[in-house]
C-alpha cells in the first residue's frame, strides 16, 4: 500500500520523471492520458519504465455524449474570438472527441499498466472485466457517496474521494455546481463508512498534517496535486509557476471558462471576466486552446488556465523525492 499518490495531472504536469521520483521516495506516481495521442501516451510509459520505474498509474479520462452547439455556447465562442484576436491568434473549432478512448483501454491492457484510475464517469462493466482479466489495479474518482457506491457496485478495486477543495477539474459524474459541499476529511469519513472498497483522499492536501488527517478519517492514502506543481521534476507551466509564487493571486475558484467543465484554478481576469460560461466539455477545450497556447507564449497569467487547489499558498519548491520524504516526516509515516 502507498500512503502518497502524486495525482494524475492532465495538462503536461504530470511527468515521467515526476512520477519516477514519487516513485523513488516509496510514493506512487501518475501519467494522464488526458488530451494526449496514442503515441505520445505509449511514450510515457516506456520513458517512466526505462527511468526504473515499474509500479505506477495512469488516468484515463470517460467520454460523455457530445454537447449540442446552444446559442449561448454560440455567443460564448464569439465572445472567446474576441478575446484571441486581442493577443493575435484564434480559437479552435468546436468539436466533440472521445479522446481516443477505447485505445487508450487497450493501450492500458497491452501494457499491463499496474493501476488505472478513471475520471468524469464510470466506464462500462466490460472495460472493467477486461482490466480485471489483465491483472490491472482500477480505480475510479468520486465526488459523493451516491458516486462511490456507483463504482463498487461495478467492480472498481478502489475510489479516489476528491474534495471540493481540489484544484483542477472536479470529477462529478454530471458536471453540477456543488452544493453544500462538504470538506474533504468529513465526506471521506462519509464514504469510508458507505462502500467496503479501500478509499483514497484527494484535494487541497499540501503538507502531512493534511494527508494524517484523511489517513485518521479511513482513507489508506492521501492523494496530491498542487503539492507537486513547483518540484523541478513537473512539467508545470513556467507562467503557471511564477503566478503562484508570486502572491499576486491569493484566491481560487471553480470556473467553466476553459472547458466547458468545472475546474479550480487560479482566481485570474479571464475567469472574473466570464463567471457564466457554458457546460460543454470537451468541445470548448478545443475552442479555448489556441487561445491558451498563446498565453502562455506571451507569459499572460491573467488570460492561461492555472489549474491549483485551495491550498496553494503552502506549495513547497523541492525535488519531489525529497518533498515526498519530508511528507512522510510530518505524517509520521517514517
Amino acid at each position: 500500500m502507498y500512503e502518497i499518490i502524486q495525482a494524475p495531472m492532465a495538462g503536461g504536469n504530470a511527468t515521467p520523471a515526476l512520477a519516477h521520483a514519487v516513485g523513488e521516495a516509496g510514493g506512487l506516481g501518475y501519467l494522464a492520458a488526458g488530451y494526449k495521442t496514442i503515441e505520445r501516451l505509449k511514450e510515457e510509459i516506456h520513458s517512466l519504465r526505462a527511468l526504473g520505474t515499474d509500479y505506477f498509474g495512469v488516468n484515463l479520462f470517460v467520454p460523455a455524449k457530445p454537447n449540442n452547439r446552444t446559442p449561448s455556447i454560440e455567443h460564448y465562442c464569439e465572445q472567446l474570438l474576441s478575446e484571441a484576436e486581442l493577443i493575435e491568434t484564434t480559437i479552435g473549432d468546436y468539436r466533440f472527441s472521445d479522446d481516443s478512448w477505447h485505445a487508450k483501454v487497450q493501450l492500458m491492457i497491452d501494457e499491463q499498466v499496474p493501476v488505472v484510475s478513471f475520471t468524469f464517469h464510470l466506464p462500462t462493466a466490460d472495460v472493467i472485466t477486461r482490466m480485471k482479466k489483465a491483472g490491472i489495479k482500477t480505480v475510479q474518482t468520486v465526488t459523493s457517496i451516491d458516486e462511490a457506491r456507483q463504482a463498487e457496485a461495478l467492480g472498481i478495486d478502489e475510489v479516489c474521494v476528491q474534495g471540493v477543495e481540489a484544484g483542477g477539474h472536479r470529477a462529478a459524474f454530471d458536471d453540477s455546481d456543488p452544493v453544500d459541499a462538504k470538506p474533504l476529511v468529513a465526506l471521506v469519513k462519509e464514504v469510508v463508512a458507505a462502500v467496503q472498497i479501500p478509499v483514497v483522499a484527494a484535494g487541497g492536501i499540501m503538507d502531512g498534517a493534511g494527508i494524517r488527517a484523511v489517513l485518521d478519517a479511513g482513507a489508506h492514502a492521501a492523494q496530491l496535486g498542487t503539492a507537486f506543481l513547483c518540484c523541478p521534476e513537473s512539467g508545470t507551466n513556467p507562467t503557471h509557476i511564477k503566478a503562484l509564487l508570486s502572491g499576486k493571486f491569493t484566491t481560487t475558484a471553480y470556473t467553466r471558462a476553459y472547458t466547458g467543465r468545472l475546474a479550480r484554478g487560479l482566481n485570474n481576469d479571464f475567469m472574473m471576466r466570464y463567471p457564466d460560461a457554458p457546460q460543454a466539455f470537451p468541445e470548448m477545450h478545443y475552442v479555448t486552446q489556441p487561445l491558451r497556447k498563446k498565453a502562455a507564449e506571451l507569459d499572460r497569467a491573467d488570460l492561461l488556465a492555472m489549474w491549483t487547489g485551495q491550498n496553494f499558498s503552502a506549495i513547497r519548491v523541492m525535488p519531489a523525492t525529497e518533498l515526498v520524504h519530508v511528507l512522510k516526516k510530518e505524517a509520521n509515516l517514517l
